[in-house]
């Protein structure tokens, strides 16, 4: 078993002595010095990893089969974590077939809650959001698409999305036009552009009676496309020729839901106009542009709009009174 330091503390209902801070600051240094020579922390960027009684470095998360983070002797594992958050791990791996690569996202079991309360959530959120993708794939909106989900052992198995996402695109942006220079002139123009698709994959989304919960520029990718293919455009894994080339593909559903409240959607676009006023100042007063294209994909975007005012006033006055 990993070691870990721990404090214990006592309840005086239970007859135990009352935690006072006398009693306190000397339990914390009794431990602490009992702990010292045995105690090694390991700070890792993930924190998915831990030292063993060997000292070797192991997952903290064990992946259910068929998936491993382990590697056979000569060889290399293809599972790589990716990201870590509050509710899951997301790893790159293959699925199937080691042409097919995929993006996984597991739920590791929560020690916290208890595990029959646990397994209900976990079931019923990875079924919320494969059902989720599935719609928006059936409607034509452009997301991963939903290779495989065990929701009894907690992981769901996706499409992987070559490209880069719109805030990384964003940010590379000042570079990119550094270096090509003498070959682009075209002022905001590339920006208008891709506020327009984000507008217009957004309006689709919700055309389809999906709120996304979590419209972030880290949960938009620009997937490269090439041309010339038979019925239009195809992904490709080659690098867009300019930073905003390629098809908005949204991301990450884990707070997405099924919903037709006019509310939920103007709720959708504030989120998303905050992130861009927090992560992306610079580009902030283009964001009327994502909104009049969401105006020309979305039927019903003009009951939203007003909505969107309405959410505006609330946040606005959440801010003032803090």
């Amino acid at each position: 078993m990993p070691r870990a330091l721990s404090i214990t503390t006592h309840n005086a209902s239970l007859g135990e002595a009352p935690l006072t801070p006398e009693w306190h600051s000397r339990t914390v240094a009794s431990e602490t010095a009992a702990h010292k020579m045995s105690f090694t922390a390991v700070p890792t960027a993930s924190n998915s990893y831990q030292l063993n009684d060997s000292n070797e470095v192991q997952p903290l998360h064990s992946l259910p089969p068929p998936f491993t983070t382990t590697s056979s002797p000569g060889q290399t594992s293809s599972t790589k974590l990716i990201r870590q958050g509050a509710e899951a791990l997301l790893y790159y791996t293959h699925f199937l077939s080691p042409s097919l690569p995929c993006a996984l996202k597991y739920r590791p079991p929560k020690s916290y809650r208890h595990p029959i309360l646990d397994k209900r959530l976990t079931r019923a959120r990875i079924l919320a959001e494969a059902r989720v993708l599935v719609r928006c794939k059936r409607e034509g909106v452009s997301v991963p698409a939903v290779l495989g989900a065990g929701w009894e052992e907690g992981w769901i198995a996706i499409e992987w999305v070559n490209g880069s996402t719109v805030r990384d695109a964003i940010f590379g942006r000042k570079t990119w036009r550094q270096e090509n220079q003498a070959s682009y002139e075209g002022g905001e123009k590339d920006l208008v552009g891709l506020m327009h698709k984000i507008g217009c994959a957004v309006g689709k989304l919700h055309q389809v009676g999906v709120i996304h919960g979590d419209l972030t520029t880290s949960n938009l990718m620009l997937r490269p496309t090439v041309s010339g293919a038979e019925g239009g455009e195809e992904p490709s894994a080659t690098s867009a020729a300019t930073p905003f080339d390629g098809t908005i593909t949204l991301i990450d559903f884990g707070l997405a839901a099924q919903s037709s409240q006019e509310e939920d959607r103007a709720v959708d676009l504030y989120v998303l106009e905050r992130a861009f006023g927090s992560t992306h100042p610079e580009v902030e007063h283009l964001f009327p542009e994502v909104l009049k294209a969401y105006g020309e994909s979305y039927k019903g975007a003009k009951v939203v709009l007003r909505k969107l005012e309405d959410v505006r006033m609330r946040g606005r006055k959440k801010s003032m009174i803090g």
